[in-house]
């Protein structure tokens, strides 16, 4: 008996163990630099330098702060796990445009096969509905 109680809390950890790593971690967080406006969920953020880290909030890695280098504007955002086949070659911030509108889309950290994709507000998602997207991203560190 107590081989199989030893056999199932060792499976549980294990399960526990493997879903962890589904949520990018940012730990010094991402800096970036925008030469346009864009929107950070409902927040529209003026062109220049920001700094993107996980909220402080401990029981909710599901949202990103996004502030500008000289701490007058910021954002929360909630953002959606995403995984890609390799790890990412580099860190960097990706937009989607529609017309003249910049949405804040992904983060990918360089290392990491897991990413944050902002999850879209309804306006982006009216956007995306009637006008096509051009999808790109700026470097970051």
């Amino acid at each position: 008996m107590k081989k199989i109680s030893k056999l199932i809390a060792g499976m549980g950890l294990l399960s526990l163990l493997s879903v962890m790593p589904l949520t990018a971690q940012i730990v010094n967080g991402v800096d970036f630099t925008t030469s346009f406006p864009f929107y950070a969920g409902n927040t529209k953020l003026p062109a220049g330098s920001y700094k993107i880290t996980q909220s402080d909030i401990e029981t909710d890695a599901s949202i990103l702060q996004i502030q500008s280098s000289d701490g007058t504007r910021s954002a929360l955002v909630d953002i959606i796990p995403t995984q890609s086949a390799q790890p990412h070659p580099h860190t960097n911030v990706t937009f989607h445009k529609y017309g003249d509108t910049e949405y804040l889309d992904r983060v990918w950290v360089e290392g990491q096969e897991y990413g944050m994709k902002v999850d879209p507000t309804k306006a982006e998602t009216k956007a995306a509905t009637s006008t096509n997207v051009v999808e790109h991203s700026v470097a970051a560190n």
